[in-house]
């Protein structure tokens, strides 16, 4: 979005029209849109701008659910905005800390500062680009004083008054469509200058779930957060909003509940073992924060091999006191291992009827698409299928989902 169709749209005009256009999905309805706009007379910004936000409301409904209808995005931010589920996690520790006040340095849209204010914290929200900043202002509007929205650079803001910070650095070019990645030096504010407000400041910094671990401030707590399957972020915490003996924790939410696994530092793996009858696959934010230990032995599970994030059991995972399955992986009931050879594996699966096939590989170098081409499935039933290594050797495993 550029500086004039922001101006198009946060008119009176502007903001009913998006209102009125409702969801708008795919690029015929995105053609068809703008074409009946335009014959209406209205101007080419205006329609730009409005149908662009429509398309955006439609896409930041997983993130943000019903709130989404009332917001304002650029395509860049709504990509890099914190799903609400776990903002509102995070502003929970601030608040739990007694945070009264936090400054979000390098709001974007406003997504995180939407959390903090959202549960009774005053927010200073403060972006470096100016369309960016007039958007989280409009988002955060119904919370009045309580939060204010600066257009400012991260390194140039008074900190007299907040009690901690959050930090979330522009790891992307700058723009509001399509960013390429930039190395830590040219991060915005730079990594140096965040560590050193973090060890003055009690600070969260949002970072990628990649981030270099040999980079993180060793007496910080690093939590790694998975969320439906896809591990999403790290977030750093330091000064009194990390907990007291946690240096890594791994926080897995899956359909709106949550579990979280922490430790004081990495655990060691669990040692190799036979094949048993089970395989479970940890979560991301487990294997992120080198924690796959601590679940194989709460499951009596070991390693399929010393270099691959597989585990295997004789016994289903109960990783709870009710019995329920562990939160911190996802567990399969092997049926048997099948060939290797793409035609002989494909004769193999349709024999037993399969037609639908989830296929998951880890140390070897497959593409899962063009082997699912390859296997020329058919059939009524649905299984998974783990192709990965032991040891020196390939292994293809016919297996179920508990």
């Amino acid at each position: 979005m550029e500086l004039a169709e922001l101006t198009a749209l946060l008119t009176p005009e502007g903001l009913r029209l998006v209102d009125d256009l409702g969801a708008i999905d795919g690029t015929d309805d995105v053609a068809a849109t703008v074409s009946r706009l335009r014959a209406a007379g209205l101007s080419p910004d205006l329609v730009a701008a409005a149908v662009g936000q429509a398309r955006l409301r439609s896409r930041a409904r997983a993130k943000f659910g019903a709130f989404a209808d009332r917001m304002l995005f650029t395509r860049a931010g709504l990509e890099q905005a914190t799903r609400l589920e776990v903002g509102a996690r995070h502003a929970g520790r601030f608040r739990d800390a007694g945070v009264a006040r936090v400054a979000d340095l390098g709001c974007g849209i406003g997504g995180d500062a939407l959390a903090f204010a959202g549960i009774g914290l005053d927010v200073v929200a403060v972006d470096a680009d100016e369309v960016t900043a007039a958007l989280a202002a409009y988002n955060l509007a119904p919370f009045g004083e309580q939060a204010q929205v600066r257009h400012a650079r991260a390194e140039e803001v008074d900190l007299a008054g907040v009690d901690a910070v959050w930090l979330d650095p522009a790891r992307r070019t700058a723009g509001h469509t399509e960013t390429t990645r930039v190395g830590a030096g040219d991060w915005s504010p730079p990594l140096d200058w965040v560590w050193d407000l973090a060890a003055r400041v009690p600070a969260g910094v949002k970072l990628g779930p990649a981030f270099d671990r040999t980079l993180i401030p060793e007496d910080a707590e690093a939590q790694w957060i998975s969320v439906d399957g896809s591990t999403v972020e790290l977030v750093v915490w330091t000064g009194k909003l990390a907990r007291p003996g946690i240096r890594r924790s791994a926080l897995v939410i899956r359909g709106g509940s949550a579990a979280e696994l922490t430790a004081a530092g990495d655990a060691d793996d669990a040692p190799v073992r036979e094949l048993g009858a089970y395989l479970h696959e940890p979560e991301g934010a487990v294997i992120r924060a080198r924690l796959i230990g601590e679940v194989a032995r709460s499951l009596d599970a070991g390693m399929i091999d010393a270099k691959i994030a597989y585990l295997t059991s004789d016994a289903p995972a109960a990783g709870s006191s009710d019995g329920t399955a562990s939160p911190f992986v996802q567990s399969f009931r092997v049926r048997e291992q099948l060939p290797n050879d793409p035609k002989a594996l494909g004769k193999a699966l349709r024999e037993r009827g399969i037609g639908t096939l989830e296929i998951k590989k880890r140390g070897v170098d497959v593409a899962p698409a063009s082997l699912r081409t390859k296997l020329k499935l058919r059939g009524p039933e649905q299984a998974t299928l783990f192709v990965t290594r032991v040891g020196d050797r390939r292994v293809t495993l016919l297996a179920d989902r508990v």
